[in-house]
This record gives C-alpha cells, sequence and structure tokens, in this order.
C-alpha cells in the first residue's frame, strides 16, 4: 500500500495542487465525514431496518478498509454494459466471473459489484466470504442502434437468496426513460430495505443534449450533483458518481434552474471543490459518495486511480468503486492496483480539505 511520500513522488509537481488545498466555500466542518461508527452515525436513527443496518455495518467493516468509513469495491458488469469481447480481451480469464470475485478477495476490497449470473453461479462458495451485491439492471448494447435505457435483469427476492449484502442499480438521469427506471429502482429499493439489504445507486446522466460541440456536460459538477440529490431521495444508502471534470452544465445547455451566483457560492474550479458539491447533495456526506474509476488506459493508470481517490477522499468522499483499471492487466497486478487506492484511504496524512 502506498505511503505518503510514495503519493507525493507519484504525484510529482502536482502534488501542493492535490494535497494542500483547502476548500473554502463548502467547508469540511458542515460534512458527515466517513468514520469508525459511521452507520450508528447516520443510519441509527433512520428507517431502515436492523437488518439493512447489519448488511451496511457488514460492507463497511470488511476488507482493508473495514473500520475506517470507506469503501472499495470492485464493479464489474462491463460485460453487459461494455460487451463482453471489449471488455475481457485484455484478460480472458475474467470471463470467468470466479475470477472477478477471487480479485476481490485478495485485494481486500469491502464487496465486489457484478451479475445476477455471474454472482448466482458461485454464491454458495463466496457469498459468505465477501460482500456480494448484486446489479439488478444493466443498459445491454446489443440492441441496435444504442439507446440510453436500463433493464432489469432479475428480481431483488433473487438477489437475496443468493445472500446477497446489497443490491446496486443505475439510472440514467436525463434519458426518455429516466422517470420509468426512477419508478422502477425505488420500488426495488423500498424491497431490499424490507428484505434487510443495502442500496447502492449509479446515478449517472444521458441525454445527446449534455454533450456540446466545445464540452461534455455529463460529468459537469452541476449535474451529476442534481442526480445524485434525485439518488438519495429514493434512500439509497450509497452513490456511485463519475468524477467531476466541469461545471456550467444547466447553464451552458441553458435548462433547468441556475443561478450564477450558485456556482460562485458553492464551489471553485479546483477538482476537490467540484466533488465537494457532490458530496453536499448526498446530505452533506450523509450518505456516502464513492467514484467510479474510470476506464483503463495503461501506464497511467495507477497515478490516475491514486488522484481519483485523493480528490474523492479530501472532498469528503466515501471510496471509489473501481472495475476496469484492475481487471484489465494481469491478476497481480490489479490487486496491487487497489492496494494502492486503498492506502490513499488508509494514509492518516492524506485529510479532508
Amino acid at each position: 500500500m502506498k505511503t505518503y511520500e510514495h503519493i507525493v513522488e507519484l504525484l510529482g509537481d502536482k502534488a501542493s495542487h492535490y494535497l494542500d488545498h483547502v476548500s473554502e466555500k463548502i467547508t469540511k466542518d458542515e460534512l458527515q465525514l466517513p468514520e469508525k461508527n459511521v452507520v450508528d452515525k447516520v443510519f441509527l436513527n433512520s428507517d431502515r431496518n436492523t437488518r439493512v443496518l447489519g448488511s451496511l455495518s457488514k460492507l463497511y467493516n470488511h476488507g482493508n478498509l473495514a473500520g475506517t468509513g470507506y469503501l472499495s469495491i470492485l464493479p464489474v458488469d462491463q460485460g453487459i454494459e461494455h460487451s463482453a469481447a471489449f471488455s475481457f480481451y485484455k484478460n480472458p480469464d475474467y470471463f470467468d466471473p470466479e475470477n472477478i470475485i477471487k480479485l476481490a478477495i485478495e485485494a481486500g476490497c469491502n464487496g465486489v459489484a457484478s451479475t445476477f449470473g455471474g454472482l448466482g453461479l458461485y454464491a454458495r462458495k463466496y457469498a459468505h466470504k465477501v460482500p456480494f451485491i448484486v446489479k439488478i439492471n444493466h443498459n445491454e448494447l446489443l440492441t441496435y442502434p444504442n439507446k440510453y435505457d436500463q433493464t432489469l435483469f432479475g428480481t431483488v427476492k433473487e438477489a437475496w437468496n443468493m445472500g446477497a449484502t446489497a443490491i446496486g442499480a443505475t439510472i440514467y438521469f436525463g434519458s426518455e426513460e429516466s422517470n420509468r427506471q426512477l419508478r422502477e429502482i425505488s420500488e426495488a429499493f423500498a424491497e431490499a430495505h424490507s428484505l434487510g439489504m443495502a442500496t447502492i445507486l449509479w446515478c449517472y446522466t444521458r441525454n445527446e443534449a449534455f454533450k456540446t460541440d466545445t464540452e461534455d456536460y455529463h460529468s459537469s459538477a452541476d449535474l451529476t450533483s442534481q442526480a445524485n440529490h434525485l439518488g438519495v431521495t429514493i434512500q439509497a444508502d450509497i452513490i456511485k458518481q463519475k468524477l467531476p471534470t466541469t461545471n456550467y452544465g444547466f447553464k451552458n445547455i441553458g435548462f433547468g434552474k441556475f443561478n450564477d451566483a450558485m456556482y460562485e457560492t458553492l464551489t471553485t474550479e479546483h477538482p476537490i471543490d467540484l466533488c465537494r458539491l457532490q458530496v453536499a447533495n448526498c446530505y452533506m456526506g450523509k450518505i456516502g459518495l464513492i467514484n467510479s474509476g474510470g476506464g483503463s488506459k495503461g501506464e497511467s493508470d495507477l497515478t490516475e486511480a491514486i488522484i481519483t481517490a485523493i480528490v474523492n477522499k479530501r472532498a469528503g468522499g466515501s471510496g471509489l468503486i473501481l472495475g476496469r483499471k484492475a481487471f484489465q492487466r494481469p491478476f497481480k497486478e490489479g490487486v496491487e492496483l487497489l492496494h494502492g487506492v486503498q492506502g490513499v484511504y488508509l494514509e492518516k496524512k492524506v485529510t479532508i480539505a
């Protein structure tokens, strides 16, 4: 796992930019920060039943980050979302879903998120050894032309029967089908909670109008933050979101509700401040924000993953859900990369901005 000195060396001349920044718009004192007793602190007075509290505790207290309030989750549903051949050609071992589970265990992840078929095939062998997060809907790419939609691939009861600790789902906020997805997943989350499972929502934005000739606002801080706010509204216990890379989506696309003052009051152009706006929209950090790791680019993966972890942690987020950078490389290297990311969250010198 990376020490502070290793992190500074890896960042090079960018070290001060990421490690010394202080957020002054939304300050750390206003946030619920990740901590050992985060489940008690946030959910003890909620309407979640005791079994949901147990499932959340199981997630937060498993693996190398156990007891820190942070999460390192391995997500592998790209075989459906991005097509299997394209996702696994760099390491064909992962056509076998057992290797996905083995990677999560060996790397000390808090949990493994994957499909009904992949997790179900090995549920009896592994569901009691690492928390299962069953992804209940997907956007499959075989439909032509491709469309922005998420389809349920199974039932909440199926996930419960295989011993899942949590279910995960995606809503494409902004898409034509988003209202239907919102209804489906809110009902699924209510059922999951009634059965004692935790809920994780992939809060992604999808609309062709969100990408202009000059900028892609799918990852703008204001749009993704509003998606987060919708996600916590349907009682997601954890929010998954892409790290923001820009801002002013509402303003520059010209829709929704916006005011110049809201941008000036809440954030700056610094990546940590942009991410903090995402955290604020998760009920000021009470619902944990985990950012995704993004695609694999090869040699730069470790540096990019470390930067993403630093931005998330210093913004007040609760961890990373990183897949492609880990599984699209040899097994041992994938484990080492995940350990490197976990090291950021274990390093006390990497503080909240």
